[in-house]
């Protein structure tokens, strides 16, 4: 799922992706695989102002990690062009793009990679990696390179998305992408049940009556989906618990927040969905891949989701954008936010730093270029329409839904309750994957056994997020 499908990949191991990157496509646009630093810069910008931007004479060379692989051949001929469309400006900068999976999707080897201080000189990230990073003393605070010279639409960019790059004011990366969670849904099983797939549940009361109706259906097909098994059950626990304004973690960060009113409501709902309604099919235990597999066969109403997954199952799993639509999470209180980044190397020279946002600005961070070139993405056959990754406010967010809305490859009204009704984003939890990892425990144990006491489950829980915390 594109820098998105990254995004999810290493926090729930979902998928390998092949990296082989032959040398020729290399060659053909001016970047390198080996990874070769080159030069710490030899222009003016280590003795200038750092809030100046990059001088176009400066020669520097900087790596930058997560470069498209070959399998992935449109969004590497994407970067190729972008490449040398930047060098056109800054024809001294070489990039060096590298592809090495493990830096984008292993877990073990991104933790590996930073206590060797391995990294490149720009490396990805998500939202959630910030202390690790810093722990490690692994990324620059950028805070005095990064203005309305550097990166012009700064200000149009969602605050909240640039917060999960600052701890103590200082900024430390730019953004590539984000995500909201929603509920996706099924539009064909909706119609078949009599349901308006213009108008999806909006509370949770409405999503039990409407899976009932769809697993009504009969035919093996169930109504609401949810996973319980490799942290995926305690990310959507999570996600749960946001959408009802309760928490997983209380304010401090030193203490689980689940086990009250708001959390017993989430797994008396799910366990109701499951034994009283089976409304929620009776394969259990199951992980990201699983459900998207049941939605694009026709067999699943609806889940929680981010936008992005119907582009993997439209290009992994050979469904159809028209099939599928999404609303706001029901209950609407706030939802989970996510994304990716990049961050800069700690310790590299001024040149290289300014390079780098000046590469990082033209690719992910300006409206009509790189990734938010819309009209060469139709042309290059990949998705535009979705409603996320989103970064923007105020014009550049008119200017830029209303290109995506003009090159659409896919019916963009399908997401209008998704884009109409907006839903605060709430980041992830302090420790997130060993918290998910411990909640899979509750959701296992409420769809899989009839007889399952909620509130051990709960108090179980609670215990062992509480141990986690205290290892901070």
């Amino acid at each position: 799922m594109r820098r998105a499908r990254f995004r999810r990949t290493r926090r729930v191991g979902a998928v390998t992706l092949a990296s082989a990157l032959t040398l020729t496509a290399l060659a053909a646009c001016g970047t390198s695989s080996s990874g070769d630093d080159g030069d710490n810069g030899s222009g003016n910008g280590a003795k200038a102002d750092p809030a100046a931007p990059l001088d176009p004479k400066t020669k520097v060379s900087i790596s930058i990690d997560c470069m498209p692989p070959a399998a992935k051949a449109a969004e590497l001929k994407q970067w190729n062009e972008d490449v040398k469309e930047f060098n056109k400006k800054y024809p001294n900068v070489t990039i060096n793009g590298r592809s090495t999976p493990g830096q984008c999707l292993e877990p073990p080897r991104f933790t590996a990679m930073l206590k060797a201080k391995s990294q490149p000189d720009v490396f990805y990230t998500y939202f959630t990696d910030l202390p690790q990073v810093l722990d490690n003393d692994g990324a620059q605070d950028i805070t005095a390179y990064v203005n309305d010279k550097s990166v012009p639409l700064l200000k149009d960019i969602d605050p909240d998305v640039l917060g999960s790059l600052k701890k103590d004011g200082k900024l430390y990366g730019l953004p590539t992408s984000n995500y909201r969670m929603g509920l996706l849904i099924n539009r064909k099983l909706f119609k078949e049940a009599g349901l308006d797939p213009d108008a999806p549940p909006a509370t949770w009361a409405d999503v039990r009556t409407a899976a009932k109706k769809i697993a009504g259906l009969g035919g093996g097909v169930a109504g609401f989906g949810e996973y319980s098994a490799a942290n995926t059950g305690g990310w959507h626990f999570t996600a749960q618990m946001y959408s009802l304004g309760g928490d997983v973690v209380d304010a401090s960060g030193k203490k689980a927040a689940f086990n009250d009113e708001t959390g017993k409501q989430v797994a008396e709902n799910l366990h109701a969905m499951r034994w009283d309604d089976d409304s929620m099919g009776k394969t259990q235990l199951l992980k990201w891949g699983d459900l998207q597999k049941q939605i694009a066969t026709d067999k699943l109403g609806m889940f929680l989701a981010a936008p992005d997954d119907v582009t993997y199952m439209v290009q992994q799993l050979g469904a159809k954008y028209e099939n599928f639509g999404m609303g706001p999470i029901p209950g609407g209180e706030n939802t989970l936010a996510g994304g990716n980044n990049y961050m800069i190397k700690q310790g590299i020279s001024a040149d290289k730093v300014k390079a780098s946002i000046a590469w990082l600005n033209f690719k992910f961070t300006t409206v009509g270029k790189g990734q938010y070139d819309w009209r060469r993405a139709k042309a290059d056959d990949l998705p535009v329409g979705l409603p996320q990754p989103n970064l923007w406010l105020n014009g550049s967010k008119s200017k830029d839904d209303a290109a995506r809305k003009e090159f659409a490859t896919m019916p963009v009204e399908n997401f209008k309750a998704f884009t109409d009704n907006p839903v605060p984003g709430k980041a992830e939890p302090p420790k997130a994957q060993e918290i998910y990892k411990v909640l899979d425990n509750v959701m296992s144990g409420i769809l899989t056994n009839k007889d399952a006491d909620i509130d051990k489950l709960l108090s179980t829980a609670e215990s062992q997020v509480n141990q986690v915390l205290a290892t901070q």
